[in-house]
Protein backbone atom coordinates (compact mmCIF):
# COMPACT_ATOMS: atom_id res chain seq x y z
CA UNK A 1 0.00 0.00 0.00
CA UNK A 2 1.60 3.34 -1.04
CA UNK A 3 0.90 5.94 1.48
CA UNK A 4 0.93 9.60 0.08
CA UNK A 5 1.69 12.64 3.18
CA UNK A 6 0.50 15.69 3.08
CA UNK A 7 0.83 18.53 4.98
CA UNK A 8 0.40 22.04 5.96
CA UNK A 9 3.27 24.43 6.50
CA UNK A 10 2.66 27.58 8.46
CA UNK A 11 1.30 26.31 11.77
CA UNK A 12 1.96 22.60 11.25
CA UNK A 13 5.37 21.91 9.25
CA UNK A 14 7.54 25.17 10.04
CA UNK A 15 8.29 26.46 13.22
CA UNK A 16 6.74 28.93 14.77
CA UNK A 17 9.48 31.36 13.46
CA UNK A 18 8.38 30.54 9.84
CA UNK A 19 10.96 28.16 8.90
CA UNK A 20 11.78 24.37 8.41
CA UNK A 21 13.87 23.02 10.97
CA UNK A 22 17.41 21.28 9.75
CA UNK A 23 16.00 18.27 12.43
CA UNK A 24 12.59 17.62 10.34
CA UNK A 25 14.27 18.24 6.62
CA UNK A 26 16.30 14.99 7.76
CA UNK A 27 13.76 13.21 8.97
CA UNK A 28 11.80 13.93 5.89
CA UNK A 29 14.43 12.97 3.25
CA UNK A 30 15.32 9.77 5.51
CA UNK A 31 11.52 9.10 4.84
CA UNK A 32 11.39 9.53 1.04
CA UNK A 33 14.12 7.57 0.55
CA UNK A 34 12.91 4.96 2.21
CA UNK A 35 10.08 5.50 -0.29
CA UNK A 36 7.60 7.52 1.24
CA UNK A 37 5.64 10.12 -0.87
CA UNK A 38 5.67 13.14 0.69
CA UNK A 39 3.89 16.71 -0.56
CA UNK A 40 2.60 19.70 0.83
CA UNK A 41 -0.76 21.74 0.54
CA UNK A 42 -0.31 25.63 1.36
CA UNK A 43 -1.84 28.96 0.91
CA UNK A 44 1.90 30.05 -0.01
CA UNK A 45 2.81 30.74 -3.29
CA UNK A 46 5.90 29.32 -5.14
CA UNK A 47 8.05 31.90 -4.52
CA UNK A 48 8.71 31.30 -0.77
CA UNK A 49 8.06 27.08 -1.19
CA UNK A 50 11.01 27.57 -3.08
CA UNK A 51 13.03 28.94 -0.26
CA UNK A 52 11.25 27.08 2.89
CA UNK A 53 11.89 23.53 1.09
CA UNK A 54 15.02 23.64 -0.63
CA UNK A 55 16.22 21.26 1.73
CA UNK A 56 13.70 18.53 1.30
CA UNK A 57 14.15 16.17 -1.82
CA UNK A 58 10.65 14.87 -3.02
CA UNK A 59 9.76 14.66 -6.91
CA UNK A 60 6.02 15.10 -6.08
CA UNK A 61 4.13 18.33 -6.92
CA UNK A 62 3.27 20.67 -4.03
CA UNK A 63 -0.46 21.92 -3.86
CA UNK A 64 0.16 26.18 -3.73
CA UNK A 65 -2.27 28.87 -3.29
CA UNK A 66 -4.33 26.28 -0.88
CA UNK A 67 -5.69 24.33 -3.99
CA UNK A 68 -5.61 27.24 -6.99
CA UNK A 69 -2.67 25.33 -8.76
CA UNK A 70 0.00 22.49 -7.98
CA UNK A 71 3.48 23.52 -8.60
CA UNK A 72 6.58 20.93 -9.65
CA UNK A 73 9.67 22.05 -7.61
CA UNK A 74 11.34 19.81 -9.76
CA UNK A 75 10.67 21.57 -13.66
CA UNK A 76 9.20 24.94 -11.55
CA UNK A 77 6.06 24.34 -13.72
CA UNK A 78 2.60 24.88 -12.80
CA UNK A 79 -0.47 22.58 -13.69
CA UNK A 80 -3.97 21.85 -12.13
CA UNK A 81 -4.66 25.35 -11.87
CA UNK A 82 -8.39 26.86 -11.02
CA UNK A 83 -9.17 30.56 -12.23
CA UNK A 84 -11.91 32.15 -11.24
CA UNK A 85 -14.48 32.94 -14.50
CA UNK A 86 -13.57 36.71 -15.64
CA UNK A 87 -17.31 38.12 -14.91
CA UNK A 88 -17.45 36.18 -11.57
CA UNK A 89 -13.83 38.10 -10.60
CA UNK A 90 -15.01 41.36 -11.96
CA UNK A 91 -18.31 41.10 -9.16
CA UNK A 92 -15.84 39.46 -6.50
CA UNK A 93 -13.72 42.50 -6.84
CA UNK A 94 -16.85 45.31 -6.68
CA UNK A 95 -17.08 43.35 -2.99
CA UNK A 96 -13.90 44.26 -2.01
CA UNK A 97 -14.44 47.91 -2.94
CA UNK A 98 -17.80 48.02 -1.51
CA UNK A 99 -16.71 46.92 1.71
CA UNK A 100 -13.58 49.39 1.42
CA UNK A 101 -11.24 46.55 1.92
CA UNK A 102 -7.87 46.70 0.30
CA UNK A 103 -6.99 43.27 -1.70
CA UNK A 104 -4.25 41.71 -3.63
CA UNK A 105 -5.24 39.94 -6.73
CA UNK A 106 -3.26 37.01 -8.30
CA UNK A 107 -3.56 36.22 -12.01
CA UNK A 108 -1.92 33.38 -14.19
CA UNK A 109 0.13 34.78 -17.02
CA UNK A 110 2.76 32.89 -18.93
CA UNK A 111 3.91 30.44 -16.42
CA UNK A 112 4.05 33.28 -13.35
CA UNK A 113 1.73 34.65 -11.37
CA UNK A 114 1.64 38.65 -11.22
CA UNK A 115 -0.09 40.07 -8.60
CA UNK A 116 -2.33 43.16 -8.85
CA UNK A 117 -3.58 45.94 -5.32
CA UNK A 118 -6.86 47.77 -5.35
CA UNK A 119 -7.02 50.43 -2.83
CA UNK A 120 -4.52 51.74 -0.50
CA UNK A 121 -1.54 49.95 0.99
CA UNK A 122 -1.82 49.04 4.64
CA UNK A 123 1.65 48.50 7.20
CA UNK A 124 0.72 44.95 7.25
CA UNK A 125 0.38 44.88 3.51
CA UNK A 126 3.78 46.26 2.78
CA UNK A 127 5.59 43.89 5.36
CA UNK A 128 3.84 41.12 3.26
CA UNK A 129 5.17 42.22 0.48
CA UNK A 130 8.74 42.50 1.30
CA UNK A 131 10.61 38.98 0.47
CA UNK A 132 7.84 37.80 -1.92
CA UNK A 133 8.38 39.04 -5.34
CA UNK A 134 10.40 36.15 -7.48
CA UNK A 135 10.59 34.00 -10.81
CA UNK A 136 7.48 32.81 -9.87
CA UNK A 137 5.48 35.83 -9.00
CA UNK A 138 5.78 39.78 -9.94
CA UNK A 139 4.18 42.33 -8.14
CA UNK A 140 2.56 45.13 -10.28
CA UNK A 141 1.69 47.70 -6.80
CA UNK A 142 2.62 51.25 -7.11
CA UNK A 143 3.57 52.98 -3.65
CA UNK A 144 0.28 54.34 -3.30
CA UNK A 145 -1.63 50.81 -3.52
CA UNK A 146 -3.91 51.35 -6.65
CA UNK A 147 -2.71 48.78 -9.27
CA UNK A 148 -3.90 50.08 -12.98
CA UNK A 149 -5.56 46.71 -13.34
CA UNK A 150 -5.87 44.64 -16.75
CA UNK A 151 -9.13 45.17 -18.47
CA UNK A 152 -10.34 42.22 -18.78
CA UNK A 153 -8.82 41.18 -15.83
CA UNK A 154 -6.56 37.95 -16.82
CA UNK A 155 -6.73 34.07 -15.25
CA UNK A 156 -7.49 35.32 -11.06
CA UNK A 157 -6.26 32.36 -9.26
CA UNK A 158 -7.01 34.23 -6.08
CA UNK A 159 -8.39 37.70 -4.12
CA UNK A 160 -6.20 38.05 -0.87
CA UNK A 161 -6.72 41.08 1.56
CA UNK A 162 -5.29 41.56 5.29
CA UNK A 163 -7.23 43.46 7.54
CA UNK A 164 -7.83 43.49 11.37
CA UNK A 165 -9.86 40.87 12.59
CA UNK A 166 -12.98 42.61 13.33
CA UNK A 167 -13.03 44.03 9.66
CA UNK A 168 -13.52 41.96 6.78
CA UNK A 169 -16.76 39.70 8.28
CA UNK A 170 -19.43 40.90 6.21
CA UNK A 171 -17.08 40.86 3.18
CA UNK A 172 -16.78 37.34 3.92
CA UNK A 173 -20.87 36.86 4.36
CA UNK A 174 -21.80 38.39 0.99
CA UNK A 175 -19.29 36.44 -1.03
CA UNK A 176 -20.52 33.29 0.42
CA UNK A 177 -24.13 34.23 -0.29
CA UNK A 178 -23.32 35.09 -3.62
CA UNK A 179 -22.15 31.24 -4.67
CA UNK A 180 -19.61 32.41 -6.94
CA UNK A 181 -16.48 31.54 -4.99
CA UNK A 182 -14.82 29.49 -2.36
CA UNK A 183 -14.45 32.38 -0.02
CA UNK A 184 -12.27 31.82 3.51
CA UNK A 185 -11.95 34.10 6.37
CA UNK A 186 -9.69 33.23 8.92
CA UNK A 187 -6.94 34.61 11.96
CA UNK A 188 -3.28 35.29 10.58
CA UNK A 189 -1.48 33.33 13.13
CA UNK A 190 1.73 35.66 11.94
CA UNK A 191 -0.05 38.64 12.81
CA UNK A 192 -1.76 39.41 16.21
CA UNK A 193 -5.38 40.70 15.46
CA UNK A 194 -4.78 40.15 11.91
CA UNK A 195 -7.83 38.04 9.51
CA UNK A 196 -7.20 37.04 6.18
CA UNK A 197 -10.08 36.85 3.45
CA UNK A 198 -9.49 34.68 0.71
CA UNK A 199 -11.80 34.30 -2.63
CA UNK A 200 -10.89 31.43 -4.99
CA UNK A 201 -12.49 29.70 -7.77
CA UNK A 202 -15.88 27.31 -5.88
CA UNK A 203 -14.05 24.12 -7.54
CA UNK A 204 -10.26 25.48 -5.44
CA UNK A 205 -9.23 23.93 -2.48
CA UNK A 206 -6.87 21.40 -0.82
CA UNK A 207 -8.98 19.08 -1.00
CA UNK A 208 -9.84 18.90 -4.38
CA UNK A 209 -6.22 19.27 -5.16
CA UNK A 210 -5.65 16.39 -2.88
CA UNK A 211 -7.53 13.95 -5.40
CA UNK A 212 -5.77 15.02 -7.88
CA UNK A 213 -2.28 14.95 -6.28
CA UNK A 214 -3.48 11.37 -4.98
CA UNK A 215 -3.47 10.08 -8.97
CA UNK A 216 -0.34 11.62 -9.92
CA UNK A 217 1.24 9.97 -7.04
CA UNK A 218 -0.55 6.40 -7.33
CA UNK A 219 -1.20 6.47 -3.96
CA UNK A 220 -3.61 4.24 -2.34
CA UNK A 221 -3.60 6.03 0.88
CA UNK A 222 -3.43 9.70 1.98
CA UNK A 223 -2.28 11.53 5.63
CA UNK A 224 -2.93 14.88 6.25
CA UNK A 225 -1.62 17.42 8.17
CA UNK A 226 -3.14 20.18 9.33
CA UNK A 227 -3.69 23.33 11.83
CA UNK A 228 -6.46 25.64 10.50
CA UNK A 229 -9.64 26.05 9.18
CA UNK A 230 -8.14 26.44 5.42
CA UNK A 231 -7.00 22.87 5.80
CA UNK A 232 -10.30 21.23 7.28
CA UNK A 233 -11.60 20.19 3.88
CA UNK A 234 -8.58 18.13 3.14
CA UNK A 235 -8.60 16.69 6.18
CA UNK A 236 -12.19 15.34 6.05
CA UNK A 237 -10.92 14.48 2.12
CA UNK A 238 -7.98 12.06 3.76
CA UNK A 239 -7.87 8.38 5.10
CA UNK A 240 -5.84 10.03 7.90
CA UNK A 241 -6.57 13.27 9.60
CA UNK A 242 -3.85 14.50 11.83
CA UNK A 243 -3.82 17.74 13.69
CA UNK A 244 -0.80 19.22 15.64
CA UNK A 245 -1.30 20.37 19.06
CA UNK A 246 -1.05 23.65 18.42
CA UNK A 247 -4.29 23.22 15.93
CA UNK A 248 -7.65 25.02 16.54
CA UNK A 249 -10.08 23.58 18.82
CA UNK A 250 -12.23 22.93 15.33
CA UNK A 251 -9.44 21.19 13.60
CA UNK A 252 -8.62 19.11 16.45
CA UNK A 253 -12.22 17.77 17.30
CA UNK A 254 -12.30 16.64 13.62
CA UNK A 255 -8.60 14.78 13.56
CA UNK A 256 -8.31 10.97 13.72
CA UNK A 257 -4.98 11.81 15.65
CA UNK A 258 -3.65 15.04 17.35
CA UNK A 259 0.43 14.95 17.82
CA UNK A 260 3.10 17.02 19.10
CA UNK A 261 3.17 20.87 18.26
CA UNK A 262 4.69 22.29 15.40
CA UNK A 263 7.75 23.53 17.33
CA UNK A 264 9.48 19.88 17.94
CA UNK A 265 9.54 18.36 14.57
CA UNK A 266 6.00 16.59 15.26
CA UNK A 267 4.80 16.26 11.68
CA UNK A 268 8.19 15.22 10.43
CA UNK A 269 8.64 12.70 13.06
CA UNK A 270 5.47 11.14 12.70
CA UNK A 271 5.76 10.43 8.87
CA UNK A 272 9.23 8.87 9.65
CA UNK A 273 8.09 6.51 12.32
CA UNK A 274 4.61 5.50 9.94
CA UNK A 275 6.68 5.23 6.70
CA UNK A 276 8.99 2.94 8.51
CA UNK A 277 6.08 1.16 10.06
CA UNK A 278 4.37 0.53 7.05
CA UNK A 279 7.39 -0.32 5.00
CA UNK A 280 8.00 -3.34 7.55
CA UNK A 281 4.39 -3.97 7.25
CA UNK A 282 5.09 -4.88 4.18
Amino acid sequence: MKTLYVTDLDGTLLAPDGRLSDASAEMLNKAISGGALFSIATARTPSTVETLLKKVHTNLPFIVMTGAAGWNPTDGLFSHTVSIPRNDAEKILEVFRKHSLPVFIYCFVGGVIHVYHSGSLSEPEKEFMKGRSGRYKQFHVPDDGQSTLPSPLPDVALFYSIQPSEEGKEAYEELKRGNICNPLFYNDIYGERMAVLEAFAPEASKANALKWLKKVAGADRVVVFGDNVNDIPMLRAADVAVAVENALPEVKEMADIIIGPNYSDSVAQYILTDSQLSSHAI
